[in-house]
C-alpha cells in the first residue's frame, strides 16, 4: 500500500485501520517470539556442534583417550629439544660384545706345510697368534633323568628296605621343574598364546606337550605365591607413596576391571567384577592405605581418607585439548606453570624443599590462572530444564582445579614422584598387550593366576631380578621378595 492510499483510508476508514495496525502488531510479536525461539534453537546447536568437534579432536595428546584409539597420524611429542644429537651421547659405556677369558672351547688353526715351498710346519713353533670368538647358543636338547629305588632285605631281620624317591619326584614320568619355569614364563611374561608355547617346545626341544600341561604348570607357580601376595601388599600399605589405576579387561568374554596398585619397587594386580569403591573396598588395599595416593581423579578413590595426589600429565592432556579447542591462552599459562614447578623440584635435593616464598609465589601465580579462566568462561545461563546446565568441558577442568588445588599441587610440597601417575600407567600397560597378543581369559581362575604371578614378576623385575629366575626361585621354595 502507498504512502497516498493508507493515509486517505485513515481518513476514510480508521476503524480499518487499527484493525490493520493491531494485526500487524500480532505478527511481530509472533515473529519475535519466532526469532528467540530460533536464536535458542541456533545456540544449542553450536553448542552440540562444538561438543561434537571437540569429541571428534580428542586423541591420546590432549585427552585421557589410550594411544590405541588414535588415527593413523604421526604423534606430536609434548617433550621439549634437548639440543643433543641423536644417537649415544659422549661418556656412555655402551654394550660391545666383549671377549671371554674363559671361552668353553678352543680351536687351533695351522698351515700342516708352507704354502710356497711345501716345506713341513707341523713342528714349528707359532711366531704370532691372533684370536677371534664366536658367540652361539647350542641346539636345546632335554634330558631325561630316571631315579631308581631299590628295595633292599635285612639279612638281620629280613625286613626289606625300599629307597625313597626325592620329595618332588611324584610320578612315574613327569615333567621337571626348569620346564614348568619355562612355560610360566613363556605364557605369563612373554605372554604367547599356549598353541604357540605347543609349537615352540615341538620346535626346539622335539617335546610334544599339551595346553592342560601349560595350565598346569601356571597353577603350580601361582599356588606357591600366596603368601608373597600377602608380603607385596604389606610392603605397598608401608610405602610413603603409592599409584593405582583400573583398566576394563575382559573375563569369560564379559568386560571386567583390573585394579592395580604400585610403586617403584612393588605391584599388585587384583581384577574384579566392578570398577569402583565396591570393587578396592573387597581387594582390601585401599581402605588400610594412610600414605599418599596418585591417581587419574577417578571419583571412587576420594572414597578414603589417605592423603591424595592428581596425575599432572592427564591435567595437562585435558588442558592442551581445551586450549586447542577453545583457542585460550589461560590452558597453556597452567602447562607452563606446572612445567616450572616440577623442573625446580627436581632441582632441588629431596630433602630441601621449596622455601616458603616460592611455594606462595607459586601458588599465587596458579590461582591468578584459574581466576583468568573463569573470566573467560563464564557460567552457563539458566534454562527451564529441570537439574543444573552443563557445565561444559572447560569449566568442568577449571572447577577440578579450584576446588583440588591442593591434590594438582601436591608434587611441590612433597615427594617428586606424585607429579604424575606414570608408574601405574606402566604397570597396568602390559595386561592390555597381554589381551591383544594372547586374547582374553577364557576362566576366572585363569584371570587368578596371571595376576598373581604378573605380580610377583613385577615386583622381581623392579629389584633388578629376571622374571625366568624369580619363577624358578618360587618353584625352588625361596621366592624373590624385597
Amino acid at each position: 500500500m502507498k504512502k497516498e492510499q493508507f493515509l486517505e483510508l485513515c481518513r476514510s476508514n480508521p476503524e480499518e485501520v487499527y484493525k490493520l495496525v493491531a494485526a500487524m502488531s500480532e505478527t511481530i510479536v509472533a515473529l519475535k517470539a519466532q526469532v528467540e525461539v530460533l536464536n535458542d534453537r541456533v545456540d544449542t546447536l553450536n553448542a552440540e556442534i562444538k561438543e561434537l568437534k571437540a569429541r571428534l579432536d580428542k586423541n591420546s595428546r590432549n585427552s585421557n583417550k589410550p594411544p590405541s584409539s588414535d588415527e593413523f597420524v604421526k604423534p606430536k611429542s609434548q617433550r621439549k629439544k634437548s639440543g643433543k644429537k641423536t644417537g649415544g651421547q659422549k661418556g656412555h659405556p655402551g654394550h660391545t660384545l666383549k671377549m671371554s677369558n674363559n671361552p668353553d672351547e678352543i680351536i687351533f688353526h695351522r698351515n700342516k706345510a708352507c704354502s710356497d715351498c711345501g716345506f713341513n710346519l707341523e713342528q714349528q713353533t707359532s711366531e704370532k697368534v691372533e684370536r677371534r670368538q664366536v658367540f652361539d647358543i647350542p641346539l636345546p636338547k632335554v634330558t631325561v633323568t630316571e631315579h631308581v629305588s631299590e628295595s633292599v632285605c635285612c639279612p638281620g631281620c629280613g625286613l626289606v628296605n625300599k629307597g625313597a624317591f626325592p620329595e618332588e619326584v611324584t610320578q612315574p614320568v613327569q615333567y621337571g621343574k626348569a620346564v614348568i619355569a619355562q612355560l610360566a614364563y613363556l605364557s605369563q611374561y612373554q605372554l604367547l598364546p599356549y598353541n604357540r608355547i605347543v609349537e615352540l617346545f615341538s620346535d626346539l626341544y622335539a617335546l610334544q606337550i599339551s595346553e592342560g600341561t601349560i595350565y598346569n604348570a601356571i597353577e603350580t607357580v601361582y599356588e606357591t605365591l600366596d603368601q608373597v601376595e600377602e608380603e607385596i601388599i604389606g610392603d605397598l600399605l608401608e610405602s610413603a607413596v603409592i599409584h593405582v589405576d583400573e583398566t576394563g579387561m575382559r573375563v569369560e568374554g564379559k568386560r571386567k576391571w583390573l585394579h592395580v596398585v604400585s610403586t617403584a619397587t612393588h605391584t599388585h594386580y587384583k581384577w574384579h567384577q566392578k570398577r569402583g569403591s565396591m570393587a578396592t573396598d573387597e581387594i582390601g588395599v585401599l581402605p588400610q592405605y594412610e600414605g599418599t595416593m596418585v591417581h587419574d581423579f577417578w571419583n571412587s578413590y576420594y572414597k578414603y581418607s589417605c592423603a591424595h595426589s592428581l596425575c599432572n600429565v592427564h591435567n595437562i592432556r585435558e588442558l592442551t585439548g581445551i586450549s586447542e579447542l577453545t583457542g585460550q591462552k589461560w590452558p597453556q599459562e597452567m602447562i607452563d606453570l606446572l612445567l616450572e614447578i616440577k623442573e625446580r623440584v627436581d632441582q632441588l635435593d629431596s630433602a630441601e624443599g621449596l622455601m616458603s616464598e616460592e611455594l606462595s609465589a607459586y601458588k599465587k601465580r596458579y590461582a591468578e590462572i584459574i581466576d583468568a579462566g573463569y573470566q573467560a568462561n563464564p557460567p552457563p545461563a539458566k534454562t527451564k530444564k529441570r537439574g543444573r546446565p552443563k557445565q561444559g568441558r572447560t569449566r568442568n577442568m577449571l572447577n577440578r582445579l579450584h576446588e583440588h588445588c591442593h591434590e594438582v599441587l601436591a608434587f611441590m610440597e612433597g615427594s617428586p614422584a606424585i607429579f604424575d601417575n606414570n608408574q601405574a600407567e606402566r604397570d597396568i600397560r602390559m595386561v592390555k598387550v597381554k589381551q591383544k597378543i594372547s586374547g582374553v581369559f577364557r576362566s576366572a581362575k585363569g584371570a587368578d593366576m596371571f595376576c598373581r604371578i604378573r605380580s610377583y614378576i613385577s615386583t622381581a623385575r623392579k629389584n633388578s631380578c629376571s622374571a625366568f629366575t624369580a619363577i624358578s626361585a618360587a618353584l625352588e621354595g625361596h621366592p624373590i621378595v624385597p
